[in-house]
């Protein structure tokens, strides 16, 4: 994946993440863009995209934790590592063309939820997240759940998973203890 920006100008089609023509190509009508508009336009970076689509995955019950092995285990060491907290983009890979995106996610469940359950209401929050913060459409959402989670098999405990997805959506107190302004 490049991590390049998308501008939403211009009268290309090009650059649209998805895999078939969709249904905006088969009936030969143009989609409009909320983020083209004769005031400017909006660029988009894939960071973002892939950022917003990390929360929300992280976010939905029963995911235990986003990304492979080897990305989970480079982010708990870069966790101990002074000013670069978490990785929010770990285990998520975007394509972001003009109007649309399409997100590859790789999870880790937690044992005993349904895995097809989980996989839509991942879908669903990602889906809603990104086409509401972005404007762009969601083409495709593709889940790779690699791994289940078994109770007792580490020493994370409810607190600790809690604190770690609130950093990862940015919510709660500080660092100085201040908490935030609402």
């Amino acid at each position: 994946m490049s991590e390049q920006s998308t501008s939403a100008t211009g009268p290309s089609t090009s650059g649209s993440p998805t895999r078939d023509s969709g249904p905006a190509a088969a009936s030969g009508g143009e989609r409009t863009s909320a983020l083209a508009s004769d005031h400017g336009s909006t660029t988009i970076a894939d960071q973002v995209v892939a950022k917003i689509a990390g929360i929300a995955t992280r976010n939905v019950q029963g995911v235990y934790a986003v990304g492979g092995g080897a990305a989970r285990a480079f982010g708990a060491i870069r966790e101990y590592i002074p000013g670069t907290g978490s990785d929010t983009t770990s285990g998520v890979h975007v394509e972001v063309g003009e109007r649309q995106a399409a997100v590859d996610l790789d999870l880790v469940a937690d044992y005993g939820v349904s895995i097809a359950d989980l996989a839509q209401a991942v879908r669903r929050s990602v889906i809603t997240s990104i086409e509401r913060m972005t404007g762009l459409e969601v083409t495709e959402v593709n889940i790779d759940v690699n791994d289940v989670h078994l109770p007792g098999d580490d020493t994370d405990s409810s607190s600790d998973r809690r604190a770690q997805r609130e950093r990862a959506s940015g919510e709660g107190d500080d660092e100085e203890g201040g908490g935030r302004v609402r």
